[in-house]
């Protein structure tokens, strides 16, 4: 500690000197409180935001980027506010699996699979996506590159390499190989690459692979490099460390409540189990961070089956439930047309767009999570409160509460009918039936007949 010399300071200069070392100290002291609860700087149009995962190659019957971007007016109709783009690069042919490889085997980081088009055509989809209000992050491969990628042959210390000398595939992944990060190199060179495309094609952030595999430390520096080209927004596939979410990623999965789904909808669960998950979120996660809640993906759909096979009749109100919880939810390509097949993940499997089937379920979902804030992302939604908790297994009832905006939703979780009875002052008043469309007025009691899978979504006025 500093020790004033009594011979050269006054009383009044020692106690102005003591002053500025405590002002000090707290500032420390403030600026370590502010380290420990550092969260990522949050894009505004992320706050009240649905995502879109874009399959390019089974999305149309040329698989391009051009034919995928007459159903931009369509989405944009639809409500969609986030375009996830799949893997767009050039995929490897050492190790290839099938005859048109993995997405997620990447020969080069700054090219475009030229059975997709070219950089200038994703570059078109990119300013097209941005005119009609939507954003768009590329789908980023950072654990692994396919074994043909230049950057094997030209910087070999740049990959791990396995007790026998050999380059490593992670689990059965064959076509790629796993990069080593511990080369300082390696890292300048792949944050060099995302910045590429933001740089060039003026994209608006990146979900990335794999993300919980790959050092946070790197993600963390990753995340100020492009923050300082643009504000970007970044989803990790990973549900397990907390940690990506405090500084370098915006949002995670939810995989953990996915699975749960479908275990509901094969009964082998109930609708009360979800609270516990939910518990888990809250004790888990930042709470600035979001959720991304979904029924299916590129990798559910292709290899665990299609929402009709995983879930038979509960889908909707799964999808219901994805919407309504705090979080962000997904829509896959295809699922707003029912697509009920697996899609081959190595081969073209155009997608059958004949009947869009729900979409104007879909349109209703995301015209309400964008107009009503109690169902807003993160910390900018409302409270959460448990309507159903301990007195009901099947039927899943909450709240949301932002000010004066309120969402009151019922779901019967279960394949029987079930009639349901809430008692709560804060059900009084006038809603909007989202999905009726027709105004209801309660009294501060419900009670109210739920039929299989069947779902009551009230809005505020």
């Amino acid at each position: 500690m500093f020790k004033p010399n009594k011979t050269l300071f006054s009383p009044v200069i020692y106690v102005l000197a003591l002053a500025m070392m405590i002002s000090c100290q707290s500032n420390v002291k403030s600026t370590k409180k502010e380290e420990k609860n550092m969260s990522p700087r949050l894009v505004e149009w992320s706050r009240n935001a649905n995502i879109y995962e874009v399959n390019i190659r089974q999305y149309t019957e040329e698989g391009t980027l051009t034919a995928f971007m007459e159903h931009l007016p369509r989405l944009k109709a639809m409500g969609v506010d986030i375009l996830w783009i799949m893997p767009v690069f050039p995929v490897g042919e050492l190790n290839r699996k099938g005859s048109l490889g993995s997405y997620y085997a990447v020969k080069d980081y700054k090219d475009i699979n030229p059975e997709f088009g070219n950089i200038q055509d994703f570059k078109n989809l990119v300013k097209e996506a941005h005119a009609l209000g939507m954003y768009v992050i590329l789908d980023w491969v950072a654990n692994h590159s396919a074994w043909d990628n230049p950057w094997a042959a030209e910087h070999p210390e740049w990959y791990q390499r396995g007790d026998d000398g050999n380059f490593v595939s992670p689990f059965d992944w064959s076509d790629v190989i796993a990069f080593d990060y511990n080369n300082p190199v390696m890292r300048d060179s792949m944050i060099d690459a995302l910045k590429f495309w933001i740089t060039e094609a003026d994209i608006d952030g990146y979900r990335c692979d794999v993300a919980g595999m790959v050092p946070t430390d790197f993600w963390d520096r990753a995340r100020d490099e492009m923050n300082a080209i643009k504000p970007v927004f970044m989803l990790a596939e990973d549900e397990d460390n907390p940690d990506l979410l405090r500084k370098a990623f915006d949002m995670n999965y939810g995989w953990k409540l996915h699975h749960m789904m479908n275990d509901i909808a094969k009964g082998e669960k109930n609708a009360s189990e979800i609270w516990g998950n939910l518990d888990w979120n809250n004790n888990t996660y930042p709470s600035h961070a979001y959720r991304m809640y979904f029924i299916t993906n590129h990798d559910e759909n292709s290899w665990n089956g299609t929402v009709k096979e995983r879930m038979g009749e509960a889908g909707k109100a799964f999808a219901v439930l994805s919407y309504t919880l705090p979080g962000m939810p997904l829509i896959y390509s295809g699922q707003e047309a029912g697509n009920e097949k697996r899609l081959r993940f190595f081969e073209k499997d155009t997608i059958d767009w004949n009947q869009v089937v729900y979409e104007d379920f879909y349109t209703t979902l995301n015209k309400l999570k964008k107009e009503n804030p109690a169902l807003w992302n993160g910390e900018s939604g409302g409270h959460l409160e448990a309507l159903s908790r301990g007195n009901h297994d099947q039927v899943f009832a909450f709240s949301r509460v932002k000010d004066d905006h309120k969402v009151l939703c019922l779901i019967n979780l279960s394949d029987q009918t079930h009639t349901y009875t809430l008692h709560h002052d804060q059900i009084a008043g006038n809603w909007w039936n989202a999905f009726k469309k027709e105004e209801v007025q309660l009294s501060n009691e419900l009670t109210v007949e739920l039929k299989p899978w069947d779902y009551l979504v009230l809005s505020s006025k």
